[in-house]
This record gives structure tokens, sequence and C-alpha cells, in this order.
């Protein structure tokens, strides 16, 4: 592979005697990644049921390595029902070594396509609210897509500068994940046209943007908040200086260690000025030391540690008197739905995180839950609702075993015959799963299921 010359000098100069260990790496073929979906299934359940051949990356434990040159994992059924996401090793590990809790309030500033974010989402287990924003408006919607396949109802999806978010959530999140726009050198291996994109734009012009959010990011954080900020690049510009720039603005902040791994390589203050050996508790990782891509990682603290208030996110509006047929709908549903914190904006009806400031001004994709539509004297579910359920949350499925061919019949938006598994006389709205777990919505009469599955999402042939 032909490597920029200042690219490699760079190189040597950083890695010393490990610069042909390096070099040597590119022979080797990338990795390829699944993470499971802890929110719908465990890891244990899901190695029973894997219908693909899976080998544990060590340092992160609900994530897999999987031959991507003979499986295609993004066509089983069990990725349509969320089961896993498709992510490069390495990248798992920001979201997984940023310590989120149940009932956070957390931010991914730079959220597209997902990985990180459905990561933050599923580690909430509901609770507390994730903000995952992208500036790019056509990224944010692939973004918004697969939270919503991941089952995350307690979300804003926004596509905002972050420097526009500031004034709606100063010191509001206790979490915030920054895996900043850079320049790729971590990325070289697994595509070749992060080469030509380096040659355009390198790290001169990345690392004043980097310095810009970080310092935007690190005024929405809580005092005794975390932030952990990632980029899949190795120059120095783009990461130990960068972290030296928000401690030298914001001296509260402080850098804490992260949980280690054998494969790790500790970061390296003498690429700074100010040569602050706390910098050696960031991480670098190596493609010739683990196997996966190139990637940076360093979490800090904003001020001292201090307990979240517990039930800040609980208050919601009282509750409402709800339309007939959505009241009707609701009877079929056995998960709780709080109604203090319905919102109906014309025909939608959205249930919505506890706790939000005022949001008016700030461009959104997704406030909170879709719950779904409100028809002439009827209610339609959304795609992203039924996503959110387990099976025994609604009184009515249809349950089909992944053999079945109705399964991928139904992905593909084609209406089904059911009659050999509900009564004569059934209708109604139907959650379809596959082995337990949910697809979608399917409108059964006599026997025949209307297919509801949203066309945007449907397995091609």
């Amino acid at each position: 592979m032909r490597l920029p010359e200042n690219f490699e000098k760079k190189m040597r100069d950083l890695l010393k005697e490990d610069f042909d260990d390096y070099i040597a790496c590119y022979e080797e073929p990338r990795y390829y990644g699944l993470r499971v979906n802890t929110n719908k299934i465990s890891v244990e359940e899901f190695k029973k049921i894997c219908p693909f051949e899976i080998e544990p990356i060590p340092w992160i434990e609900n994530g897999f390595y999987y031959d991507g040159e003979n499986v295609i994992p993004s066509k089983h059924p069990y990725y349509f029902a969320g089961l896993y996401y498709l992510q490069e090793p390495s990248a798992m590990t920001p979201a997984n070594r940023l310590p989120v809790e149940p009932g956070d309030k957390v931010l991914d500033v730079c959220a597209a396509p997902g990985g990180k974010a459905t990561e933050l989402g599923a580690k909430l287990q509901g609770e507390g609210v994730l903000a995952a924003n992208d500036i790019s408006n056509s990224r944010a919607k692939g973004l918004l897509k697969n939270i919503e396949v991941f089952g995350i109802g307690n979300v804003l999806v926004l596509s905002e500068e972050p420097g526009k978010m500031e004034s709606y959530f100063t010191e509001y999140f206790d979490k915030i994940l920054i895996d900043a726009p850079c320049s790729g050198e971590g990325m070289f291996r697994k595509d070749k046209k992060m080469v030509s994109a380096w040659e355009e734009h390198g790290p001169d012009f990345f690392c004043n943007i980097q310095k810009s959010i970080i310092l935007q990011a690190a005024r929405m954080l809580k005092q005794g908040g975390m932030m952990l900020y990632s980029t899949c690049t190795f120059d120095p510009r783009e990461n130990e200086q960068v972290i030296e720039h928000l401690l030298k603005t914001y001296p509260e902040f402080r850098i804490l260690k992260i949980a280690p791994y054998e494969g790790f390589v500790q970061g390296m203050p003498e690429v700074t000025e100010s040569r602050d050996p706390s910098l050696a508790d960031t991480v670098r990782i190596f493609p010739h030391k683990m196997k996966g891509e190139g990637h940076y990682l360093a979490l800090v603290q904003k001020g001292e540690p201090c307990d979240r208030v517990k039930g800040e996110l609980t208050g919601g509006k009282g509750k409402k008197k709800l339309p007939e047929e959505l009241e009707e709908f609701l009877n079929d549903v056995k998960k709780e739905i709080r109604t203090d914190l319905l919102d109906i904006h014309g025909e939608r009806v959205y249930v919505m995180p506890a706790g939000l400031p005022d949001l008016k001004g700030l461009r959104f994709l997704r406030t909170g839950l879709l719950l779904g539509e409100l028809k002439k004297k009827r209610f339609e579910p959304s795609q992203a609702f039924a996503m959110t359920l387990k099976k025994d949350d609604y009184e009515k499925i249809i349950d089909l075993p992944l053999e079945d061919d109705r399964v991928s019949r139904y992905l593909k938006g084609e209406t089904l015959d059911v009659d050999d598994l509900v009564e004569t006389k059934a209708k109604g709205w139907y959650l379809v799963c596959v082995d337990g777990y949910p697809l979608g919505w399917g409108k059964l009469a006599n026997g025949t299921l209307k297919n509801k599955y949203l066309p945007g999402w449907r397995l091609n042939s």
C-alpha cells in the first residue's frame, strides 16, 4: 500500500523502533466486528443463537469478531431485530470506556452513523436521555435509523452546530462523548480512500475544529461530569495537543485513567508543550499492537466527582386525557407508557424524555420516541415504537421461527398468510417477531397480515 512520504516520516518519529512492525501490519487483513445490543439480549443468550461463527474481542465485553469476507450479518433477520451493530473493533472502545449509567443525561456530539450512540443508548437501559447530534443532516438520518433499530426511545436526534447547542444545554449533561472529525490516519488499512482524503485535508485542517468542539462540549458538561474524547488518527496535534488545549483553557478538568487492556499504548506527554505527565493516562491504539485499527482516547472529568441528583428526570406535566383511539391501542400494550410525558403534534404522538430544557429553535430529526400517528378514528403505531418493545410487552404477537420463510417475506414488505398462527376471527395490530425478538407491525384481518414494516427499512433481495 502506498503511504504518503511525509506521513511515513511522522510515524517513524512517533513509533521509533516499532515503525517496521507498524508498516508490516498493512499486509494483514482488516478485522470485522459486531457489538451485541445488551438492551435487547444478553451476551450469553446471543452466543447461543448467533447463526455464524464469532470470536470475542478481548477488551469489549459485548464485542465479537466475525469473518467479514464470507459472512454478511447485515442481511440476517437478527440484524433487522436490532440484536447487534456492525462496527470496527477499535471503534467500539470509546463508548465502552465512557462509564454511562441508567438515568444519565448523555450527549454524543458527532454521532453519525451511530456506532457509539447506539452503545451509549443501550447502556442507559431506557432511563435518562441520549442526545445524539451530527451537523450533517443527511448523515443524521442514518443515525436516527440506527438508533431506532436498536430500540432506543429516550432520545433526541439533532443536526446542529455544537456551538449553537451550548446555550440550550449549559452544564446539562452527565456524560459526553466526542468522536471528533479527524484526518483518519488510523483507518488507512481499513479504507484506502482515506489516504487521498488525508492528502486533501490533513491534521492542520482538523486540529482547530477539534479544539473548538471540545471547548463547546466542555461548557455543556455538568460539574463532576465525564467526557471522553476520541479520534481515529495518530497525529499529536489532533490527540494529546487537543487535550492539552482543554486543560489550559479550563484547568478544572483532569485526566482520568481508562480501564486498561494489554494492547493499549499510553499517551505521549512528550509530544506536547506542557509535557503534562497525566497525558500518559490517555490511550493510543495501534494496529500492530491489537486486532483493530488505530484510535486515540482521553477520559476527562470536570471538577470534583459529585453524585447525580436522584429523581431529577422524573418530572412530567401531569396526566393528559388521551384520544380514544390511542387509549384503545394502549390497552394491548403491557409496557408502562408514561402518559404525563406524551406530546401530541398534529397527528404524531411522542413520548418525551423527562427533564428537558426548552428546545425551541434547535434543528431536530426526532424528539423522544415516536409512538405513532392519529388517523381518522384509528391509531397507527410506529416502527420505532415496535423496536423498543420486548415480546411480552404487547398482547397480540405473531412469533415466527427463524427458518420460516415468512420472516424474510415480512422484511421484504409482503402480505402474509398467518391463519395457522392466530384465531379465526382475530384482527387488529400484531407485533411481528423472529424467535421472540420484535421486527415491526402488521395489521390482521381474515387470517391475512397486512405488512406495516417501514418501507425504507425493507430487506432488498
